[in-house]
């Protein structure tokens, strides 16, 4: 599992994985691993409910990882990129950029599935997939910068892992 340099305030580091309860506040968790080249996948799947938000993407290091309310954290600025497993929407600059993935009655995120998020920094796009099912760029035109693994999550005591899996296998 991919351990953290950086965490919201009510991350336990101890357990890492898991949020603390906190009233009315977003926490984000950021791999510790970033990468600026090369194509690079790692797998995510949200152990406990997910909340009204609960993002999965990348961020530069200059990412906000704690604020209060229940926002979509990952997404909320210029230096974030996330997927909403809730409502489905792509998050960036504080704006929904549409609707994720493009397929006709897309069901929602079950908590247990896996999500693979590709990352390639060669076309500067970030990819998802859901149970092994390719779901279409979301992100095109990334910065070249070092981007970071990274979650957020608003409901106490969920549980979520990433775990890096190297360089993604087409086909």
């Amino acid at each position: 599992m991919m351990k953290t340099t950086m965490s919201g305030e009510h991350i336990v580091l101890k357990d890492w994985r898991r949020r603390n309860p906190v009233a009315q506040s977003t926490d984000a968790c950021r791999g510790k691993m970033g990468f600026n080249f090369g194509r690079h996948a790692w797998e995510v799947i949200w152990e406990g409910p997910l909340g009204t938000v609960a993002v999965v993407g990348i961020a530069t290091k200059d990412a906000p990882l704690q604020c209060q309310g229940y926002v979509g954290l990952l997404g909320a600025d210029n230096q974030s990129w996330g997927w909403n497993l809730v409502d489905n929407h792509l998050l960036h600059n504080g704006d929904t950029q549409g609707h994720y993935p493009l397929l006709n009655n897309c069901p929602k995120y079950q908590v247990g599935e896996r999500i693979r998020v590709i990352l390639d920094c060669e076309d500067n796009t970030l990819s998802f997939e859901r149970n092994y099912e390719f779901l279409g760029v979301a992100f095109k035109g990334l910065p070249n910068k070092r981007l970071y693994p990274t979650v957020s999550a608003v409901y106490g005591n969920t549980e979520v892992s990433m775990v890096y899996l190297g360089p993604p296998v087409d086909g």
